[in-house]
């Protein structure tokens, strides 16, 4: 019987001590910490990182396997995520210990830019992406990722258009602008004819033509509101009747005029303008209803210029008389008016 000594010694030993260190089996006195914050040498943490890592690609490697049943698939896959952990672990310990940080969070992505599934808490590593529920898992999240994309590209294509998306390059030939002059003859021509059919009118007169501004209304406007007032507006001072108790001199009114406080001066100034712009609008405006209404006798030129907004003194009046007659109601009844 060989003693212990030189049973260590015989190359059969040495052979199964070199595999059970390849494989993590080391004996009890080289076993590695359970706990990766009880270790305090770098060097250790270093090499105990190094073992995880081969384990790691082992069993990877044996996972891919096709010969392993549903369950041992499952379990390497549990190993692997276990080992995973354990040298997250590990690399916490380097850090604190002030060596080198191997700890990534770069996340893993595909072709398309997409972050891929199952690279983020529990993977999945060969055989087990196979696995029933698992495979139906990663199906989904592709399907959800395919409908997304198409949403995405559906309406990517409306996005960032030229002009002529909105139509504003179908005038340039030309083509449309003849098109609608046409029909716009056409409804002319209708609706005159309808309106003396109406009205009984001779229908041996020829159709006019439709009455186009020589420039658009618009610029008739702003034409005319650059204008400013016309000189009959300009008010005259009112020349003395011989009544010395009314009349008053042209040196009496500048004196008068000189002595007013210029209190609001500025806005004065700033509302004449607005005034005679609203004159000038308000005159081509009429113009405009009076040459509409020469070709529809039936409507006048008061009916077809645009209502007139009450002003703000006239707002405030009638505002007034309304409270008034509201608390005159509510105090004295319906006969309070008559006593008032």
């Amino acid at each position: 019987m060989a003693r212990n000594e030189e049973k260590a010694q015989s190359m059969l030993y040495r052979f199964r001590e070199a595999q059970a260190a390849e494989l993590g089996l080391g004996t009890r006195s080289d076993r590695r910490p359970r706990m990766a914050s009880s270790c305090k040498s770098l060097r250790e943490c270093e090499r105990w990182r190094g073992e995880i890592l081969r384990e790691i690609s082992r069993k990877v490697s044996k996972i891919q396997d096709a010969g392993l049943t549903d369950y041992e698939v499952r379990d390497l896959n549990d190993e692997i995520n276990r080992l995973l952990r354990e040298k997250r672990h590990w690399e916490n310990q380097i850090v604190a210990l002030g060596g080198a940080n191997y700890r990534r969070n770069v996340a893993m992505l595909d072709d398309d830019g997409k972050e891929v599934p199952g690279t983020k808490g529990y993977k999945y590593f060969g055989r087990a992406k196979e696995l029933p529920g698992v495979k139906e898992l990663f199906m989904s999240k592709k399907k959800e990722e395919d409908e997304e994309n198409k949403v995405h590209n559906y309406y990517k294509k409306f996005t960032n258009q030229g002009p002529g998306y909105f139509g504003d390059l179908d005038e340039l030939d030309g083509t449309l602008l003849e098109y609608e002059n046409r029909a716009e003859a056409e409804e002319w021509e209708d609706a005159y004819n309808h309106i003396r059919t109406v009205l009984g009118l001779s229908t041996d007169e020829p159709v006019p033509p439709i009455p186009r501004p020589v420039k658009p209304l618009s610029v008739l406007l702003t034409e005319a509101s650059q204008v400013g007032p016309p000189p009959e507006s300009k008010r005259k001072a009112p020349e003395p009747d011989g009544d010395s108790d009314v009349a008053m001199s042209a040196s009496d009114v500048s004196t008068e005029v000189a002595k007013r406080p210029r209190k609001g001066g500025a806005q004065a100034q700033a509302s004449v303008p607005a005034t005679g712009a609203d004159t000038s609008t308000e005159a081509a405006m009429e113009v405009h209803a009076k040459r509409t209404a020469a070709y529809i006798p039936v409507l006048s030129p008061e009916i077809l210029m645009p209502p007139k907004m009450p002003s703000r003194e006239e707002m405030e009046k009638f505002l007034l008389e309304l409270r008034k007659k509201a608390l005159v109601e509510e105090y004295f009844g319906d006969g309070g008016e008559g006593r008032g």
